[in-house]
């Protein structure tokens, strides 16, 4: 079951073009979707006014092979590996939602692009079901257990929480009626169909509701985070504190808690973020 091609058998009921032109679709909506969201926040031109100005204050120009470096760094950091998430469990989730979201997306579109009749289809069938599956583990773990704690958001399961639960919603409802629609294909029936039809319904609000949802989101993140690195390594420093040398008498003068607080020895301050995470509830 998980290596046979889902959609084979849907091609005797909906022609592979319609199948075709469907993911053509959501995939217009998805970059309208984006388009209109940075319209409306003027994210875009927020972000390269912003990078305009931090140039000014900038203490040094930076060579191409540092701009590439600092790309490299940011795509291995945050775009690869989430190093954002300080808490390893959400890190882990958020994992495998993404990287389920992307296998599962792209073997879908392998599937009815290039195998729209076959059910053999390589290893994308499967490559599809584990897709699909890790996005449904990773988006319930944090669901019902991350999301609820106290620890981080203290939301009830049941209770939405703004518009970036329309996007997490969007895809555990996706991924999980696509894994019930494939396994109940050999069943046949008004059932399957039905969650066939709750599959397109969930895909289509996930692509359909970008404008809404926090779907866009994904895009900017990367960017902030490169521009954050390109002020930090050019001296611009926009809204981060200054670098300051600690042994200079004047710094010294200007922040006269340096010598207690920063010394070779300081006094004890607690655990800090160290201390028990709150837990009894």
């Amino acid at each position: 079951m998980l290596t046979s091609n889902p959609f084979a058998e849907l091609a005797a009921l909906i022609s592979p073009e319609v199948m075709q032109g469907y993911i053509v679709l959501m995939v217009l909506l998805v970059i309208g979707g984006t388009i209109l969201d940075m319209l409306h926040k003027r994210s875009a031109e927020y972000f390269f006014e912003n990078a305009k100005e931090a140039q000014k204050s900038a203490k040094r120009t930076l060579s191409g092979g540092e701009k590439a470096s600092l790309a490299a760094k940011t795509l291995a950091g945050e775009v690869l590996a989430s190093s954002e998430f300080k808490s390893t469990r959400r890190r882990v989730s958020h994992l495998f939602t993404m990287y389920g979201f992307v296998l599962f997306v792209v073997s879908t579109a392998v599937l009815i692009f290039a195998y729209p009749t076959q059910s053999a289809a390589g290893i994308w069938p499967l490559l599809w079901h584990l897709g699909a599956l890790a996005l449904a583990f990773g988006g319930y773990w944090f669901w019902f257990d991350i999301r609820v704690d106290v620890a981080s958001e203290g939301v009830k399961w049941h209770q939405l929480n703004g518009r970036g639960d329309i996007f997490i919603l969007g895809l555990l409802a996706t991924a999980t009626f696509a894994l019930l629609w494939s396994f109940t294909l050999g069943m046949g029936g008004w059932v399957n169909m039905a969650l066939f039809v709750l599959f397109i319904v969930s895909a289509t609000v996930l692509f359909g509701t970008v404008y809404w949802s926090k779907f866009a989101h994904m895009f900017f993140k990367p960017a902030a985070a490169y521009q954050k690195k390109l002020i930090k390594a050019d001296g611009s420093m926009e809204n981060l504190p200054g670098e300051y040398n600690l042994t200079d008498p004047a710094v010294q003068s200007k922040f006269p808690d340096i010598p207690e607080y920063m010394g070779t020895n300081p006094p004890d301050m607690g655990l800090g973020i160290n201390r028990e995470l709150p837990r009894h509830y």
